[in-house]
């Protein structure tokens, strides 16, 4: 089981690092059940209706039960990707919500709170009162995108943090686009982190102001069309950052760049692979016990050609990559380099019915 990374976009190193997911349950309490309506009761208000994390948001409702306790819930979702044996079948959002806060209605039926927005998807979430799973009325709030950066300036090659809030989880509101003066540089994801992401560039060009746009778009392509879009009201942002003469900032070698942990590997199998992950060209050992004494064996390498385009398929294939005889204890060990090959899990497994070529 070898991982390995690395990647480039019109020759500007795009890393990005997302923030560790939001956590929209910390920060508004106990999940609480998905109410439905049995027919509404009353009139619910929230002010202001949109705004940024962070900002207080009233509530008021009347013509409810009177000397009644509800719950004050906060609807949102949770993000995943669909991938399964080595297949990406896009993302999944599945219905979460969580108390904001437990309120009573005064006698003639009235109630007010106030609650803070908190950092988690972009654009519309519903705001419910409710009493266990029947919904009494809601109220919608837009929690606004928001795009930073820093530092605003520097020299050609200065790492440049841009941190972005309140990504959507619809179709026309979670595929974000940077474009680097006007090149697109990368897409930014917010799936599994709560509509938060934070990603670093290196600063390009010439000494001068540069522009640093991120708008919507899908498969490299940004939507700059966007009064004639089906969502005309999607934000679009623009921010610069000067270039400044003097010393480049030059990247750290490759070996301090290398990947230093894996969020999931793989299960283990019979063998054991010693790192679990590599990069090209670095050391591995495997082994395993349970073989014949004296016997010789061969490991194979597992990986995938062909593509999806071409119409010739997508297949794994393997091939040998080291050979090694069981000591007396059945024990087999084998040392090779991680060859130049894609990067994410990859099989391995011992044969004895072929040789390496010499």
């Amino acid at each position: 089981m070898i991982l390995g990374s690395g990647a480039a976009v019109r020759g500007i190193p795009f890393a990005i690092a997302l923030l560790a997911s939001a956590a929209v349950a910390a920060q508004l309490g106990r999940e609480a059940p998905l109410a439905t309506p049995q027919g509404y009761v009353g009139r619910m208000e929230v002010l202001p209706e949109h705004g940024s994390p962070g900002t207080p948001v009233n509530v008021t409702a009347e013509g409810l039960p009177a000397d009644t306790e509800f719950q004050l819930v906060w609807r949102t979702v949770r993000g995943s990707w669909k991938v399964a044996q080595g297949e990406y079948h896009g993302r999944e959002y599945a219905p979460a919500a969580f108390e904001l806060a437990t309120l009573r209605s005064d006698a003639a039926g009235r109630l007010a709170a106030t609650f803070t927005v908190p950092e988690d998807f972009g654009f519309q979430h519903d705001v419910v009162l409710q009493q266990g799973e029947r919904l009494y009325n809601q109220a919608g709030f837009s929690i606004d995108m928001s795009v930073s950066l820093s530092p605003p300036s520097g020299p050609v090659g200065t790492p440049v943090t841009v941190e972005l809030k309140g990504i959507g989880w619809r179709p026309l509101e979670s595929s974000w686009m940077l474009l680097y003066d006007n090149h697109f540089t990368g897409w930014i994801s917010a799936v599994t982190t709560a509509g938060s992401a934070t990603f670093t560039i290196p600063a390009a060009g010439g000494p001068g102001v540069h522009v640093l746009e991120v708008l919507h778009g899908e498969f490299t392509f940004p939507y700059r069309n966007m009064q004639q879009s089906p969502e005309a009201e999607r934000p679009h942002f623009a921010r610069q950052f000067i270039v400044t003469p003097g010393a480049p900032v030059l990247p750290p070698p490759p070996s301090e760049q290398a990947q230093q942990s894996v969020r999931r590997l793989p299960s283990p199998g019979e063998l054991s692979a010693v790192p679990p992950f590599a990069g090209v060209g670095q050391k591995v050992s495997v082994s395993g016990n349970g073989f014949t004494p004296g016997k010789r064996y061969q490991l194979a390498w597992t990986t995938v050609v062909g593509n999806r385009v071409g119409g010739h398929g997508w297949n794994e294939a393997s091939k040998p990559i080291a050979e090694a005889m069981a000591d007396p204890r059945g024990h087999v060990e084998f040392d090779f380099a991680v060859p130049n090959d894609l990067g994410g899990a990859h099989a391995l497994s011992v044969g004895d019915h072929c040789r390496i070529p010499r």
